[in-house]
């Protein structure tokens, strides 16, 4: 009769100890969730520099949803720059320049509802962070994956929604705001590239 006792304190420890790698899982998944909205917010805080002829101008937040998108899965990231939404559409001023709600009914509103499908793009195409696999891969594979990853998810994604909502908000024509939106493009790939060498760097550190 003693060997089922056994078995049954066996199974009771190993239930309570993946409800417990379970709930942890659960809050670290949480934390990157709201880490990531915060850096978003703080991002929107330093200020912008103003680009002649468009209603927004150059900030970090597309630096940091590119830095996220190579580190977190879809999900998370997704999740992290909804909140984002979320939380301005509440009325707190993270908003770059300190809006809040009107931003998201405003003529640059397609550049923050495009920042959602673009960390989630960028994380879809980015490779792999799991150590055993990237140790198989080649370092320019992960780097060159990385940057198409930041370029088609934080630069041509938001830049093709937010230009899109902009024409029909404001009535101007599509190519006339694509041609002025054009600016942001080299300062763009500059983020793209640091974001790439930095998380390609750590991850090769790592190694």
């Amino acid at each position: 009769m003693s060997a089922p006792i056994r078995s049954d304190a066996a199974s009771a420890t190993e239930t309570a100890a993946l409800t417990h790698s379970t709930a942890s899982h659960r809050a670290a998944t949480a934390l990157r969730i709201i880490a990531l909205a915060v850096l978003m917010c703080a991002a929107a805080g330093v200020g912008r520099i103003p680009v002649p002829g468009t209603v927004v101008g150059i900030t970090l937040q597309t630096f940091v949803l590119m830095i996220a998108g190579l580190t977190m899965s879809p999900v998370e990231a997704g999740a992290g720059a909804l909140l984002y939404l979320v939380i301005g559409a509440c009325g707190a001023p993270v908003f770059s320049g300190g809006a809040s709600t009107a931003a998201l009914i405003g003529p640059s509103a397609g550049f923050l509802f495009g920042f959602v499908p673009a960390i989630i793009v960028t994380a879809l195409l980015a490779p792999s962070a799991d150590s055993r696999r990237s140790l198989r891969r080649p370092l320019w594979l992960d780097t060159l994956r990385s940057l198409v990853a930041c370029t088609l998810g934080c630069i041509l994604v938001p830049f093709a929604v937010g230009v899109t909502v902009q024409s029909l908000v404001t009535g101007v024509d599509i190519r006339a705001l694509a041609a002025a939106s054009s600016v942001f493009f080299v300062g763009d790939i500059i983020k793209a590239v640091t974001a790439t060498l930095l998380v390609t760097g750590a991850r090769t550190a790592r190694k």
